[in-house]
């Protein structure tokens, strides 16, 4: 984070589209590999695998630094405040406000990672002031694909990202969605 970045709250708790999007918190460790230990989640993210409770307590401390340095934002979300079906991000990233989500095998197709990316562009726009959030997506991904031209993303005319994770190249499309 630079001087002029403004650093983010200690604690956030959002809510809209019928989602509580909170903080991360001790209690949530158990449950965290039942959402991110899953062949989907191993292929299309970054986030470790397997994915087990060394992972997920490496997870809520990774979430804690990013927050504290102003980089990024990792919310649980969830519909009750409580229970937490997936993860949504916010991160400072030089090429724009990137916004990700991963949602647990079992909560899938109950629109969440739509919901909860609606939300999520909500504060950006609002709370932080930013004109454009995006995401980064590979093409292939046919279920992320969904969930940006459902929340109103437009597919930008930029360079593909290239990189080599978990020994799989990949090569990701960018996805802009302005501030109303």
């Amino acid at each position: 984070m630079n001087s002029t970045t403004p650093p983010f709250p200690a604690r956030i708790d959002l809510s809209g589209e019928g989602l509580v999007l909170r903080d991360w918190a001790e209690a949530d460790l158990p449950a965290m590999p039942g959402l991110f230990d899953h062949p989907d989640i191993a292929y299309w993210t970054p986030m470790a695998s397997p994915f087990d409770a060394a992972a997920a307590g490496a997870r809520l401390d990774r979430d804690r630094r990013l927050r504290s340095e102003g980089t990024a934002i990792l919310l649980a979300i969830t519909v009750d405040g409580r229970t937490p079906l997936g993860e949504v991000m916010l991160r400072r990233a030089p090429e724009g406000t990137e916004l990700g989500y991963a949602i647990g095998p079992a909560h899938r197709g109950k629109g969440l990672a739509t919901r909860a990316v609606r939300v999520m562009a909500g504060y950006a726009f609002e709370q932080l002031g930013v004109d454009q959030v995006i995401l980064e997506l590979e093409p292939e991904n046919a279920a992320s694909v969904a969930v940006a031209t459902r929340t109103g993303f437009t597919l930008l005319d930029v360079e593909l990202i290239r990189g080599v994770e978990k020994g799989r190249p990949y090569a990701l499309q960018t996805w802009g969605l302005n501030r109303p």
